[in-house]
């Protein structure tokens, strides 16, 4: 991958051309400790970069950011608990781990809610994903926006998936979420909760049939070497979250936390361009490692989002009433 960076950057428009430095009047030499799960060739790793760069710059050199990637600083579960009690200062984990603080963050994993990109960034970005994010603090975490991990996808070693019947009767491993293991018996599917270590060896030796995942995570994990099929089901999109803890925020300036806002508007833009830029990659990648791939069609995947509506419907019913309207009003806004 970071033979690719320079590739992916001009694929996607962009340069690592800085502003020139607005230099701090009342900042202090600060270290920031960024913790995430991803490998340093990963795009939520370049993500973290350029937000380095950039607050740096905006710094004046005074606020330093120091990668911890590859797990290095625990798990999701592990980092967030340090967050919340002062001893790391940012993290970007997928959404899908702030259900078990904000329950309603399990709406960004409802199946079928949006089948673009654009739809995505208009859900997360609009008053929908701020209302997620203001539920935060009280649980001692500041959020300053999403990063693109991307649409989860299908693979398995049986067949290809073109319909939902296609699912019936697979054992699929699914993150350990009650969503997705609703999702999956909806189509009729075996769903497998287990640890994301455990995935390959669980393909090799047939104790799964699939899985399923973005694209670059695929690649990078080399599940071609143990899977037949690709399949685009396309049927979640997910997100990182920038993280911070909200005991470090609290002893910021106002300077500063201006500058960190800033740093991390803009290098949502750039990191969601290198992550799509290779996902789109992965899928020719995966295809030259003998993937068979096949994309399902538009009229396919409504249907599979009506068989998926009851699962919908009864965790939906669980959370807070006034947000899960913002995010059917939403749902509604950026489907027109």
């Amino acid at each position: 991958m970071r033979t690719l960076l320079p590739r992916l950057l001009a694929a996607a428009g962009l340069s690592l051309a800085l502003a020139a430095p607005a230099f701090a009047q009342d900042g202090q030499e600060r270290v920031i400790r960024f913790g995430h799960l991803n490998n340093a060739d990963h795009p939520v790793s370049f993500g973290v970069k350029r937000f380095a760069e950039l607050l740096a710059a905006k710094s004046g050199g005074k606020m330093k950011v120091q990668e911890f990637p590859a797990s290095q600083l625990g798990n999701e579960l592990q980092q967030q608990s340090a967050l919340q009690g002062g001893v790391q200062q940012m993290s970007a984990p997928a959404t899908t781990s702030l259900a078990g603080i904000v329950k309603e963050f399990g709406l960004v994993d409802f199946p079928f809610a949006v089948s673009t990109f654009a739809q995505a960034d208009a859900l997360l970005d609009g008053p929908m994903g701020q209302a997620l994010i203001a539920k935060l603090p009280e649980k001692g975490l500041v959020a300053l926006g999403y990063w693109d991990l991307g649409f989860r996808n299908v693979t398995n070693s049986k067949r290809p998936i073109t319909r939902a019947d296609d699912l019936e009767g697979l054992k699929i491993r699914v993150i350990p979420n009650p969503v997705f293991l609703d999702t999956f018996k909806a189509f009729k599917a075996n769903p497998v909760p287990m640890p994301f270590a455990e995935l390959y060896g669980a393909l090799e030796s047939k104790a799964v049939d699939g899985q399923e995942n973005p694209f670059s995570v695929i690649l990078s994990n080399k599940f071609f070497e143990v899977q037949k099929f690709l399949s685009a089901t396309n049927h979640v999109y997910a997100a990182n979250i920038v993280l911070v803890s909200k005991k470090f925020w609290d002893q910021l300036s106002p300077s500063e936390q201006k500058w960190m806002r800033e740093a991390a508007d803009e290098a949502r833009g750039y990191q969601r361009q290198v992550s799509r830029a290779a996902a789109q990659k992965s899928v020719g990648d995966l295809q030259s490692k003998g993937m068979q791939f096949n994309e399902v069609s538009p009229a396919e995947q409504s249907r599979m989002r009506q068989i998926a509506k009851p699962v919908i419907d009864r965790f939906a019913a669980s959370y807070d009433p006034a947000i899960v309207k913002l995010y059917n009003d939403e749902l509604a806004r950026i489907r027109k």
